[in-house]
């Protein structure tokens, strides 16, 4: 289950869903009466850099992403913290028990087999190849495989805005996004290979960094499983 939170560091209501979400994504599921696993990934969005501090790690693209979901799920407005489970629910990140509520309820799927390399062939490119195989047929809807890469660890002093003075932490923070492949009239088993670029960041560092690869309908924003893919050692 793709559990999604979008965040800012120029939101004060923020830093105890970074917290919880970090939390929640590293946590082993008899801690937290998991049910099933989950993957996490947080979004940081740039609307409320006018505050006065500028999130680092925000993206206008994460805010149009959040605002697809906001479509797809007729929301009045988008709003951090927002988690966003299985692109079909949402809650205010706020507490434990809405999040988990919306991941017990969320439909499952079974797992894709997926295998991905990667290299790094300069500086700012991973260079990714990706194997697939989609257990079940993709009928009559339009799927989207992405890989997203997250980081770890990430300690920022704020020093503007309504978290001034403050030491925020975040993890999971999705870095870079691509999408692998597009699939429609997908018979199920068949496999997919596809091989592509994901952009890296100046102070890229494998060892706080992990990927995840999830299937996404780009219509409906629903999602059809997720899945975390470690990255090589001698990257």
């Amino acid at each position: 289950v793709l559990v999604e939170l979008f965040t800012s560091q120029g939101c004060s209501s923020c830093p105890p869903a970074d917290l919880l979400i970090s939390q929640l994504g590293q946590a082993k599921s008899s801690d937290v009466a998991l049910e099933v696993p989950i993957v996490v990934l947080g979004f940081h969005v740039e609307y409320w850099d006018f505050m006065g501090w500028k999130d680092p790690f925000a993206n206008s693209t994460w805010t149009l992403r959040q605002r697809n979901y906001g479509q797809a799920l007729q929301q009045d407005s988008i709003y951090t913290p927002e988690v966003v489970v299985q692109g079909r629910s949402h809650c205010i990140a706020s507490s434990l028990e809405p999040i988990l509520a919306l991941i017990h309820q969320a439909p499952r799927f079974a797992a894709p087999d997926i295998t991905v390399s990667f290299s790094l062939p300069r500086l700012r490119v991973l260079d990714t190849t990706m194997e697939a195989i989609i257990k079940f047929k993709v009928d009559k809807f339009t799927l989207d495989i992405m890989v997203a890469l997250y980081e770890n660890g990430l300690v920022t002093n704020c020093q503007k805005g309504e978290n001034k003075g403050r030491i925020l932490t975040n993890d999971f923070v999705v870095r870079s996004i691509a999408k692998a492949a597009t699939l429609h009239d997908w018979p199920a088993r068949k496999t997919v290979r596809e091989h592509f670029k994901l952009p890296l960041w100046d102070t890229f560092n494998r060892t706080k960094c992990g990927a995840v690869v999830f299937l996404q309908n780009p219509s409906t924003m629903e999602v059809y499983g997720a899945q975390m893919v470690p990255l090589p050692e001698d990257l």
